[in-house]
């Protein structure tokens, strides 16, 4: 026997928007302050009546836009009923059998190395509320639960994936995918500790028994899974656990109804909530207190105008307008839009996307690991960062000069002097003598001197130790910073074989 793991995901997303989906109350995540951005409407209180806000549902729009969804030109309204005490109304404003959008997909990169990838099918992406955070008293002393609502009525989006993935490591990959679209598009901050972005993964195996028959294990909904290890851990466990409960059991979908579970991450483990429920327990019905919304062409034109390049979309133009490699251009577009607008901006000004490329995932984000800060605040700016890498690719600077002038020009910003300018990369390399010695007497007289004065160096070389002219070359290097390197070796080596 063999089986197929077969999962799809469940993506909430809290739009950006500063007021929440049906109210005026602040969106801002204030978990000191609970229970203050709260009114009449968010909590459901008699005669209190929601009003659309149109920033949601713009965003919502351009959140399907960049999935490739359908945008259906008339939605509405449903209200889906459960009972929790972080869901004040008893009921849930959301969508059921007409949502916004749907039939979408998103390209899931299968190799790194290559570029390769495959599309992960979007069943629908709907517009709803969010509940408020129940919060539990976690020190083991007491069994007191809480409730925050300031949550409840902020806008999410819900992109719901057909079951096309085949791993716990690519769902993962299909949850940062959506991370970066998101973050490109602005349309959520997609804070995963703040609970902007969190899944519900879907999972069973498909099992293809010796005589070649198949058979499903029950479907399990693993919920509020709230970063991208704790998502592959979670998936990861559930397909060992259903694969060794269906050799213990032989229980397949036909036998057991679907389950939820939560993942406790201290232990690595996911443990039985509840029985899932189906749309019929949740007794959908149309809101009475919101009218449809329809979208017109002109609408949905201007939204399409406001749309930025797509992360993947920018993967594969890095790749054949500067040379990248996919592994390099996944490097610098996964770092997010500011990064991917700093290479680019770079690339530009010193004409090699190579280049610009290696001193981005290299150099630029070494120091701002180093310095714990982001793209927006590094302080060579492209064009200073251009300039530098110019100087290399018209051989003015050896990469190994411009390296140095590199770490002066963030010394000299950590003394509080002003931003890194071109004009401090000119006064640096002549302070240091670091330009490339284009006086090939220069060269001559300085290989001649120390040649003369290492004798035994060149009687090793000479006998044929090849190392030795390694002294040699780094002795005319010390006198003659802005050498070039390869051309005092062919030097060096002509010379001595007695040209």
């Amino acid at each position: 026997m063999h089986y197929q793991p077969i999962i799809g995901l469940e993506v909430h997303v809290q739009l950006q928007t500063q007021t929440k989906i049906f109210c005026g109350c602040s969106t801002a995540f204030n978990p000191d302050q609970p229970n203050v951005q709260t009114c009449p409407v968010c909590l459901g209180l008699p005669g209190a009546l929601p009003v659309l806000n149109g920033t949601a549902l713009r965003l919502a729009i351009k959140t399907a836009m960049a999935l490739n969804c359908q945008i259906a030109k008339f939605t509405k309204w449903d209200r889906k009923q459960y009972f929790y005490p972080d869901l004040p109304k008893g009921y849930q404003i959301s969508q059921y059998d007409l949502p916004f959008s749907f039939d979408g997909q998103v390209e899931l990169i299968t190799n790194a190395e290559t570029g390769e990838s495959r599309p992960i099918r979007i069943i629908r992406a709907h517009l709803e509320e969010d509940a408020g955070k129940n919060v539990h008293d976690e020190t083991g002393r007491g069994r007191d639960s809480m409730v925050d609502l300031n949550r409840a009525g902020t806008p999410l989006v819900e992109i719901v994936s057909h079951p096309d993935l085949r791993s716990a490591a690519e769902a993962r990959q299909m949850l940062e995918e959506l991370h970066a679209l998101l973050t490109y598009l602005e349309v959520s901050d997609c804070n995963m500790q703040e609970g902007s972005l969190r899944c519900d993964a879907n999972v069973n195996l498909h099992i293809t028994k010796d005589d070649g028959t198949v058979v499903a294990t029950p479907i399990v909904e693993i919920k509020n899974l709230n970063s991208f290890r704790f998502t592959e851990q979670a998936v990861e466990y559930e397909i060992a656990r259903q694969w060794k409960a269906f050799q213990e059991t032989g229980k397949t979908i036909k036998d057991a109804p679907k389950s939820t579970r939560g993942f406790d991450p201290d232990r690595g483990v996911t443990t039985i909530m509840r029985e899932k429920e189906e749309a019929a327990d949740y007794r959908y019905f149309p809101d009475p207190d919101l009218v449809p919304v329809t979208v017109t062409d002109e609408q949905l034109a201007a939204i399409r105008s406001e749309m930025c390049e797509a992360p993947a979309v920018m993967r594969k133009r890095f790749q054949s307008e500067y040379q990248l490699s996919a592994y390099d251009a996944s490097v610098i577009i996964d770092q997010g839009r500011l990064l991917a607008e700093y290479f680019e901006a770079t690339a530009k000004l010193c004409g090699d996307g190579k280049q610009a490329a290696n001193w981005v995932t290299q150099d630029v984000l070494r120091v701002m690991k180093e310095r714990k800060e982001t793209i927006a605040n590094f302080p060579l700016r492209p064009e200073v960062l251009g300039s530098l890498i110019a100087r290399v690719t018209q051989k003015q600077l050896t990469i190994k000069s411009a390296r140095e002038v590199f770490a002066d020009l963030l010394t000299a910003e950590e003394d509080q002097t002003p931003a890194p300018s071109m004009a401090q990369i000119d006064e640096i390399v002549a302070a240091k003598g670091l330009a490339i010695v284009q006086d090939d007497g220069a060269m001559e007289t300085a290989i001649a001197a120390v040649i003369d004065k290492n004798p035994k160096a060149v009687a090793d070389f000479q006998a044929g130790k090849q190392a030795a002219v390694g002294a040699l070359i780094g002795q005319v290097m010390k006198q003659l910073k802005g050498a070039d390197a390869q051309a005092v070796r062919e030097k060096i080596l002509t010379k001595l074989s007695g040209g």
